[in-house]
């Protein structure tokens, strides 16, 4: 016996294609459909938080994967581009802005005379320690409608497809 809930914007395109094309089986388009909407949705509310300190996504990103590496908050560009799946293009352009701001800053290799690494600056450390502490805040407040079995029980499916999705390559 499946629990009530109030139908969702999904459910009216499911609906819709039910009635347009009967032959097709669009149950996939239920759960890909919530996860895309939600996505959008949460992004949202993520970027306010961003927001509210100055930053975008992509910054928060840089910046945060610079603070959860550790002291002394250094990464070689490659590791970063790597970690947030993003060119090396792409990362020089984010890199050039965050370094513009004196929120990064670009060191001589100490191993590797050729090439540099990327540090947070103090300034980059304190802006990123108050948002970050900001953003799971606002993370506990969108997720607050969950019990913790709920939660837990989202969260492993959800990572059952980021498996089944990560597997399958790109």
């Amino acid at each position: 016996m499946g629990t009530q809930r109030e139908p969702d914007a999904v459910d009216a395109i499911l609906a819709q294609w039910h009635r347009e094309r009967p032959d097709l089986d669009v149950t996939p388009m239920g759960p890909i459909g919530r996860i895309n909407r939600c996505s959008a949705l949460l992004q949202r509310r993520l970027d306010q938080t961003f927001s509210a300190f100055g930053l975008t996504n992509w910054e928060f990103d840089v910046l945060a994967t610079l603070r959860r590496s550790g002291a002394p908050f250094r990464l070689a560009p490659t590791t970063l581009f790597s970690a947030l799946m993003v060119s090396s293009g792409t990362m020089t352009h984010r890199l050039k802005g965050l370094e513009a701001r004196g929120l990064v800053q670009r060191l001589a290799h100490p191993d590797d005379a050729r090439s540099l690494l990327v540090q947070l600056t103090p300034d980059g450390l304190a802006l990123i320690d108050r948002a970050v502490a900001a953003h799971v805040a606002n993370e506990h407040r969108i997720l607050a409608g969950f019990k913790g079995s709920e939660l837990s029980a989202l969260d492993a499916r959800l990572s059952k497809l980021l498996a089944l999705l990560e597997s399958a390559g790109e």
